[in-house]
């Protein structure tokens, strides 16, 4: 029995693609772990930022804002997360600022008149970002609205769909007591369908 030309042609394809695969990957996997730069130790947790303050206290403040505070470049990480070279000015800088005796609101306040309100990964609720925090909300109830509304609507369609008119009635029963005629009734509304 002959091979299916199609399915060998899929088998073909599947294994072009692998081997792409591989040979894409190689280059990746010769370079070996991502390097850090030059005078920054390396991460001793995988995702999060090395610790480089030498008061543990000092250091667990900074780590607590730095969760607190998103990475402007990489925007979907908090400036613990990332290694991008400004997410680790901004923790010299809230090191730094720690260091100098101010407290934890200063920090945010200084970061916020600098960056605005799109350095912290939970902006204050004000006018400005009024949709932000209103928005999911305002969605989910216009959704379960509108499903609400059409379900009723389409409870109302059905049943009149399958509301029979007394002469489909009459007919029906005739059918089932096993007499009268069996050609259908072209004034029906199910004949016209």
């Amino acid at each position: 029995m002959p091979a299916d030309p199609k399915l060998l042609l899929a088998v073909r394809h599947g294994l072009a693609a692998g081997a792409l695969a591989l040979l894409l990957a190689a280059p990746l996997q010769a370079a070996g772990p991502a390097s850090v730069p030059d005078g920054l130790p390396a991460a001793t947790d995988a995702g999060v930022a090395p610790a480089l303050a030498a008061d543990p206290k000092l250091e667990a403040d900074m780590m607590e804002l730095s969760h607190k505070l998103r990475c402007l470049v990489c925007q979907n990480q908090s400036i613990a997360e990332s290694n991008a070279p400004l997410a680790v000015d901004l923790r010299n800088q809230v090191r730094e600022q720690l260091a100098a005796g101010k407290d934890k609101d200063d920090v945010i306040d200084y970061l916020v008149e600098r960056y605005g309100d799109f350095v912290l990964y939970e902006p204050p609720f004000k006018a400005a970002t009024l949709l932000l925090w209103l928005g999911p909300l305002a969605l989910l109830l216009g959704g379960a609205g509108w499903l609400g509304w059409r379900l009723r609507r389409r409870s109302v369609e059905v049943a009149t769909e399958q509301a029979l008119s007394a002469t489909d009635r009459e007919r029906a029963r005739t059918l089932l007591a096993g007499g009268g005629d069996a050609a259908p009734d072209t004034a029906s509304p199910e004949f016209r369908k």
